[in-house]
């Protein structure tokens, strides 16, 4: 009898999904999430949780409770940009990177990933 589970990670650009979730009037949930692939046939090896901050201390709160669902939780400050076209400053974090780095560095680790981007790139 095989009783291998298929183990999984999962990969959360936060701040996408954030914008993501304004913008379709839907929320998204950290802990449905992980709820949602509670299953006895899955095994859940790794949740990643990506976000950009003003500062240090942002969103520290949130943070803390990511961290106690079971997320490990990657940040970065963001960075200002202006865009030619609107003529307007955005701020990025442009964490795309960190989580293609993280994919490859647990790719041994699971069988199956699970990404949430929110973004088109």
């Amino acid at each position: 009898m095989n009783n291998s589970k298929n183990r999984l990670s999962i990969f959360v650009d936060g701040n996408n999904m954030f914008y993501a979730q304004q913008k379709n009037g839907w929320f998204f949930d950290p802990r449905r999430v992980l709820e949602h692939f509670n299953k006895p046939e899955v095994r859940l090896i790794n949740a990643f949780w990506y976000t950009g901050l003003k500062d240090p201390q942002d969103q520290r709160g949130f943070r803390d409770a990511l961290i106690s669902l079971g997320y490990t939780v990657r940040t970065k400050i963001l960075k200002e940009y202006y865009d030619d076209v609107s003529g307007r400053y955005s701020q990025k974090a442009n964490l795309d990177i960190e989580i293609v780095v993280d994919m490859f560095n647990t790719v041994d680790q699971y069988d199956q990933v699970v990404l949430f981007s929110g973004d088109g790139e």
